[in-house]
């Protein structure tokens, strides 16, 4: 059995995953566009949204997650959880850290806790919260 998380970011997922591609190098393994389903049905394709991304898988490190501009109404709300990266160094946590944070809200500054040399939470400019962590 295998848990993935999958992102709705209402019309701005190209715009997220290039945002993830350039502060935690994600690589996109798939995409399927609204406009390359096949046979829609009427009213399947969200108005306008043809060139939006109907699902797509990225990797970051050794996880994939899926996602997907959704309803493309430009409004992605991310509630109740955290998308949590472990990094080896307290440099590298800063590093990634800062970058999310480009944008974002901080959520919890980065710190010493007594689970890791270096642990923070922020959500990044589309609203998905992260936990950053030395482990």
């Amino acid at each position: 059995m295998q848990v993935q998380p999958y992102l709705f970011f209402d019309g701005r997922c190209e715009e997220a995953v290039d945002f993830y591609r350039r502060t935690l190098g994600a690589e996109i393994t798939s995409l399927m566009r609204w406009k390359q389903m096949p046979d829609p049905q009427p009213g399947m394709i969200p108005p306008g949204s043809e060139d939006k991304v109907m699902h797509m898988t990225f990797r970051i490190g050794d996880m994939n997650v899926m996602a997907s501009d959704g309803r493309c109404l430009g409004k992605p709300n991310f509630q109740g959880f955290s998308l949590t990266l472990t990094v080896p160094t307290d440099a590298e946590a800063d590093r990634v850290f800062a970058a999310l944070g480009d944008g974002g809200e901080v959520r919890m500054a980065m710190t010493k806790t007594f689970f890791s040399s270096r642990f923070g939470m922020v959500a990044d400019r589309f609203g998905v919260g992260w936990m950053v962590l030395v482990g």
